[in-house]
């Protein structure tokens, strides 16, 4: 068996970018952006005003001025003609002209059209201004490819002027759940049979991760059948994450359907719980299949663990620094496998992370997930893993 640490090396070793598009700024929410973004001025583009109150020259300041005018945002600068008077400004307008220091209107007293310094209040040159080019100067690369895009790196694209990016395509992927147990909710159900959960909660996390799935597919134990529909799904997909039929049982029929399909096998098995007899393989054109075990714990620890960050990388995504917690208490696990142990998150008086453990009562026990955050990768045991062990944590 791999190691998860091997299982990461081998799927990358078969991972090529997907295709890059031009979209709108309005649907980039999500993507991973393919061509860097620059400043297209300055930022900010002019003096600006930090603060509504008044702007003036510091070097000649009495302590009340002669209010000459008023400078909204949005407006050109108007100019400053004597040092002893000021321009009543607003928050985002232009310096004006000959202006280099703002008194906020909560230090002014405002009467008979001048402005009056608060007592002992002391002002300083360039105070509540925001100096031109001293977030970003023209020209600038302000996004690198491969950043993730979210709400602040929508707002920066804009700020360069930008109405289209380059972005990754979306890679099209089906989730698969096989197994004659299997009855969708809201039919009816009988004592053997169970609900079909795992692939509403894989499409969900899959979807929450910038993923959704174009198909959500279910399958019955049948060689024949699930050949013929696998086969279907590999010409209309370029990723099938399945869950369940990939163990040793007699009905457990994925990889010998996969591979009579021309799809390699890159590894079968991991040395972790829960998730031991993962699944991964690939088409030579380029197609990857994913097949989790059926058991709903192994099911969502093994997309988190594996498929989300494969999908990232598809995507052309930046690696991320691993973020890591510190156990809450003592935890002892005592096969000799790495353990994906659930946990919620808390911090303690000095801010760090700490993972409270939330074992569940078996792979098959995903009640037990509800208001959890993730999971820690604790190593191989047997060992009794100390408080405060510092571990890799992933989120759901």
């Amino acid at each position: 068996m791999l190691t998860p640490a091997e299982a990461d090396a081998a799927i990358a070793a078969v991972l090529a970018q997907v295709p890059e598009q031009e979209m709108p700024l309005a649907r980039c929410a999500g993507r991973v952006l393919r061509r860097e973004v620059r400043a297209e001025r300055d930022a900010p583009p002019f003096d600006r005003v930090a603060m509504d109150g008044i702007a003036f020259a510091a070097a000649g300041a009495c302590r009340r001025f002669r209010i000459a005018g008023m400078q909204p945002a949005g407006s050109p600068p108007l100019t400053l003609d004597s040092t002893d008077e000021c321009i009543e400004v607003m928050t985002g307008a232009m310096l004006p002209i000959g202006c280099d220091t703002v008194v906020p209107v909560e230090r002014i007293r405002v009467a008979d059209g001048g402005a009056t310094f608060e007592d002992g209040y002391v002002p300083a040159p360039w105070q509540h201004v925001h100096r031109r080019a001293s977030d970003a100067q023209a020209g600038d690369v302000l996004l690198a490819p491969g950043t993730p895009l979210g709400a602040p790196e929508i707002a920066i694209a804009a700020s360069a002027g930008l109405p289209r990016l380059a972005v990754s395509c979306l890679p099209h992927i089906a989730v698969i759940s096989t197994g004659d147990e299997l009855i969708e909710p809201g039919l009816p159900v009988l004592d053997h049979q169970v609900r079909r959960s795992n692939s509403h909660g894989l499409a969900a996390a899959l979807a929450l991760a910038g993923y959704p799935p174009e198909t959500n597919l279910h399958l019955p134990d049948d060689l024949a059948g699930l050949q013929r529909s696998l086969a279907r799904e590999l010409d209309r997909h370029d990723v099938l994450v399945l869950s369940g039929g990939v163990s040793a049982g007699r009905f457990d029929h994925v990889p010998a359907a996969l591979a009579a399909l021309g799809v390699q096998k890159v590894f079968h098995q991991v040395a972790q719980r829960p998730g031991r007899p993962l699944w991964f393989g690939t088409r030579a054109t380029g197609k990857l299949v994913f097949a989790l075990p059926g058991n709903p714990v192994s099911v969502l620890v093994c997309l988190a663990r594996y498929v989300i960050p494969a999908l990232a990388a598809l995507s052309g995504a930046r690696p991320v620094a691993q973020r890591t917690a510190a156990l809450a208490r003592p935890f002892e696990f005592k096969a000799p496998l790495t353990c994906f142990l659930p946990v919620t998150l808390r911090y303690d008086r000095d801010g760090r992370t700490l993972a409270e453990p939330r074992p569940t009562g078996g792979s098959g026990d995903f009640i037990s997930l509800a208001g959890t955050d993730g999971f820690v990768e604790l190593p191989p045991g047997p060992a009794i893993h100390p408080m405060g062990l510092a571990v890799p944590f992933h989120h759901w």
